[in-house]
């Protein structure tokens, strides 16, 4: 009777651990898109919501940086409706890797857009990691780094 009481256990412990990492990979995976949308429309409220607002904080991108969360959203991320006559940006083979209440996330980006003033048109492909802390319930964005360069399509095999 005991095994039996213990091998129940056993089960509905791994079951709801199963379910949460599953809850938690689609909570990661939803503010990873909804970040995308803010780059897209220069919507900064996406990172307000999302992104852990601490002195010290860093997002790297392309070489450069910005520090803290209002450097972010005010020097980089809203200023990009006005330069850009658009931005699409498609995060692809999303990776998440849990640790307890950290997790990362590795993401495939593509990076399409028309700067305004001079009509050029850029089209990247690269990387993205996004390593996130679980804050009371709630994941949020600890930090970013994103690199990419000029997109090549990979030849069709012959």
């Amino acid at each position: 009777m005991f095994r039996i009481f213990v091998a129940c256990l056993l089960t509905a412990v791994l079951s709801s651990a199963h379910a949460s990492t599953a809850a938690d990979t689609d909570a990661l995976k939803a503010i990873i898109a909804d970040v995308a949308s803010g780059w897209e429309r220069g919507d900064g409220a996406p990172f307000r919501k999302h992104f852990l607002d601490f002195d010290g904080a860093r997002y790297i991108e392309g070489g450069g940086q910005n520090v803290g969360l209002n450097d972010l959203v005010q020097r980089h991320v809203e200023p990009e409706k006005d330069a850009l006559e658009f931005l699409k940006l498609d995060f692809a083979n999303v990776q998440i890797h849990f640790e307890g209440g950290f997790a990362w996330a590795i993401a495939d980006t593509r990076i399409k857009g028309k700067v305004r003033k001079t009509g050029n048109e850029f089209d990247h492909s690269g990387y993205e990691t996004f390593l996130f802390s679980k804050v009371g319930d709630t994941w949020k964005v600890v930090h970013t780094h994103s690199s990419s360069r000029p997109y090549k399509a990979v030849p069709a095999p012959k």
